[in-house]
């Protein structure tokens, strides 16, 4: 069942997926660890998170107010790190089995947010959420990880030295859950609502159809804070999601002027903001000044489209659909890297450089 809510820019969005309220666990600590045995987890064996630890009482001082909109607020919160860096902040999230251009958005806009001041909220998962804190640290700002798991309990656990840096650049790992309770599926989704709930607004940049990342949006919607999405192409079934959310009404992010103007609506003046611009300009157009060939730059101009493999651009090629040989592709993607205006990802695609 879909329903209808307004955001705070004033335009009506509705959310894909209408489920039905998450509630906080009422297991106690030991079910909740003979739970986690009965499916075959392991427990978290690595260090503990450094750092001033508090437990944030609902009703009480220091308390974030923002949560206080948030259906079925949590009781209490487990934070390492600055409690004060619960602040209403922007929340990046997206897909964990994310494409490179999906990560390169997390990382870009949350750096962009951190430059103009503003503390970034995700889930610390791996792909977008992972990214989002990294682009944050980067931007030299503050971000805050909300755990489905205690904080003593990290998931995933190859996150510890991400975490631990999150909170000596004065952010916080926060948790509903108790210090040593097991990540248990349930409770990610449920720490969903308190993504949402501190955040002024809700990006997301990258999202297939179905998609949990829905349920950080839906909740979002229900506290009565914007959602903003990242176009894709029509054709990536990884960006089906957001297309559709901003055929519903989110806030669509096409560039970066796009997401300054969603910062100036939410968040009023911003720091740093023309100095930041100027930055970005100077690091992300490494084709400023940079002689090009004919190929080079009909590949180059792929890219910027969407990240390709040397198979796929290859395929075009024969296709007719790119206008240059195959035979010149690998060619003008060693030139084009030697450039620095593409990289090669992990997964073996190229996309434009950061």
């Amino acid at each position: 069942m879909e329903g209808e809510h307004a955001n705070g820019s004033g335009c009506s969005t509705v959310a894909l997926v209408r489920e039905k309220p998450v509630r906080a666990s009422r297991q106690t600590l030991e079910e909740a660890r003979a739970s986690h045995r009965e499916q075959g987890f392991a427990r978290y064996g690595g260090p503990k998170l450094a750092g001033e630890r508090t437990v944030l009482e609902h009703g009480e001082e220091g308390y974030p107010d923002a949560l206080m909109s948030v259906k079925n607020p949590p009781k209490r919160l487990f934070v390492v790190g600055d409690p004060g860096a619960l602040q209403d902040g922007l929340a990046v999230v997206g897909a964990r089995k994310a494409t490179p251009y999906g990560l390169s958005c997390a990382r870009r806009f949350a750096r962009m947010a951190a430059e103009a001041g503003v503390c970034v909220i995700s889930g610390g998962a791996r792909g977008c959420d992972a990214q989002a804190h990294q682009g944050a640290l980067e931007g030299g700002g503050r971000t805050v990880v909300v755990l489905g798991s205690g904080c003593d309990e990290l998931y995933p656990a190859e996150h510890y030295a991400l975490f631990q840096k999150v909170i000596d650049q004065g952010g916080a790992v926060v948790s509903e859950q108790e210090w040593g309770f097991p990540p248990l599926p349930y409770a990610f989704r449920a720490r969903n609502r308190i993504i949402a709930g501190l955040s002024r607004g809700t990006l997301v940049v990258e999202a297939g159809l179905p998609s949990g990342t829905f349920s950080t949006a839906d909740a979002a919607l229900a506290a009565g804070r914007d959602v903003l999405a990242v176009p894709g192409a029509i054709t990536a079934k990884t960006s089906r999601g957001c297309n559709r959310l901003i055929a519903q009404g989110a806030v669509p992010i096409i560039d970066d002027e796009s997401f300054h103007d969603a910062l100036f609506a939410a968040f009023g003046r911003l720091r740093q903001e023309t100095t930041a611009a100027g930055a970005r300009d100077s690091e992300e157009k490494p084709e400023e000044g940079v002689a090009f060939g004919d190929s080079e730059r009909t590949v180059l101009e792929a890219l910027a489209a969407a990240p390709a493999t040397a198979e796929q651009l290859t395929r075009l090629s024969y296709a007719g659909t790119l206008p240059i040989a195959a035979a010149s592709i690998p060619t003008a993607l060693a030139n084009l890297q030697r450039k620095g205006a593409i990289q090669r990802w992990r997964d073996g695609s190229y996309g434009m450089a950061r």
